[in-house]
C-alpha cells in the first residue's frame, strides 16, 4: 500500500485496523521505546491501549490524539486497531450540547403539541423548534471544522506510529 493512500484512509475513516507479524509485547516495547527516545509526542500506555498525542505546547483547542489497541492473535502476530478522535473534554463538551439541543427541541415539541391540542397559538414554539435545528447544524459544521483544523495533527500521529511499528 503507497504512502499517500495509506494517508487518504486515514483522512477519510478515522478508525483503522491492520496486523503485524509481531508478538503485541515487542510492539507494545517499541512505543515505550519511542517514548523514552523522544519528545515531539506524548506515549500513554495502559496495557495493550496506548494514546498517541501532541505536547501540550504543541495542542490546540481541536488537537486529536489516536488511540491504538494492540491485541495478540498468535505468539507471533498481532492486530493492531486504531482511532483517530478528539481530546476526550471537546468530545465531552460536544455532546453535551447536543443533548442540551435535542432535549430542548423536544421539549419545544411538546409545548408546541399542547399548545396545538389547547387550540392556542404555538408559532413560537415551532420558531423555537427551527431555531435548535439550526444550532444542531451549526455544532455540525463547527465538528466539521474542528475535524479539518486537526488534520495535519492526524497525519502526523499516523506518522509516527508507522514510523515506530516500521522498525520491527
Amino acid at each position: 500500500m503507497s504512502n499517500s493512500s495509506t494517508l487518504n484512509e486515514v483522512v477519510l475513516r478515522p478508525r483503522f485496523k491492520f496486523e503485524k507479524n509481531q508478538n503485541n509485547e515487542y510492539l507494545l516495547g517499541l512505543f515505550d521505546k519511542a517514548k523514552k527516545e523522544q519528545d515531539n509526542f506524548i506515549v500513554s500506555r495502559i496495557d495493550n491501549h496506548l494514546f498517541l498525542k501532541l505536547p501540550k505546547n504543541k495542542q490546540h483547542f481541536w488537537s486529536p490524539q489516536l488511540h491504538l489497541e494492540i491485541d495478540e492473535i498468535d505468539e507471533n502476530s498481532s492486530t493492531i486497531r486504531g482511532l483517530f478522535g478528539p481530546n476526550p473534554t471537546v468530545w465531552t463538551m460536544f455532546m453535551f450540547f447536543h443533548f442540551i439541543v435535542a432535549g430542548l427541541f423536544i421539549g419545544f415539541g411538546v409545548w408546541a403539541y399542547t399548545n396545538w391540542a389547547l387550540k392556542t397559538s404555538y408559532a413560537l414554539q415551532i420558531s423555537l423548534m427551527f431555531f435548535m435545528v439550526l444550532i444542531w447544524i451549526a455544532l455540525y459544521v463547527i465538528g466539521q471544522m474542528g475535524k479539518k483544523a486537526g488534520m495535519e495533527e492526524m497525519h502526523l500521529l499516523h506518522g509516527f506510529m508507522r514510523d515506530t511499528l516500521r522498525s520491527a
